[in-house]
């Protein structure tokens, strides 16, 4: 398997900051709720950027995903204004759903384990 190659990622790692500075300063659009960037991958010949995000808001994930999706030229446009490279990576916004799996599978665990201490003091 090939790994992420160096460049992509500071491309990645820049863009995550750059894209949370303007969501948080520029974004006003009120479908867009308390929004984080879980990570930003960048493919290896720079041409696109999948940004993942989690909502706070549970009511405003399809929302909010949207409205950034509709706002990715704005994002692309901001960020070429401070990159040097000759490819700007067209973006586009998923929801991050690894929070809520991850409370559900720290739940199912606890079930279990709440099941096997019942077991062993039978």
């Amino acid at each position: 398997m090939v790994k992420n190659s160096s460049r992509s990622g500071r491309l990645g790692d820049f863009m995550h900051r750059e894209l949370s500075r303007l969501i948080r300063d520029e974004c006003t659009d009120p479908r867009i709720g308390m929004v984080t960037i879980s990570s930003v991958l960048v493919n290896d010949d720079l041409s696109y950027a999948r940004v993942y995000i989690t909502v706070l808001q549970d009511d405003k994930q399809k929302a909010s995903v949207d409205a950034l999706n509709h706002a990715a030229g704005f994002f692309r446009m901001q960020v070429a204004k401070k990159i040097t490279t000759r490819i700007v990576p067209r973006i586009k916004f998923y929801y991050d759903d690894s929070l809520n799996t991850g409370a559900r599978i720290e739940e199912l665990l606890k079930s279990v384990n709440i099941s096997n201490d019942n077991q062993t003091s039978d």
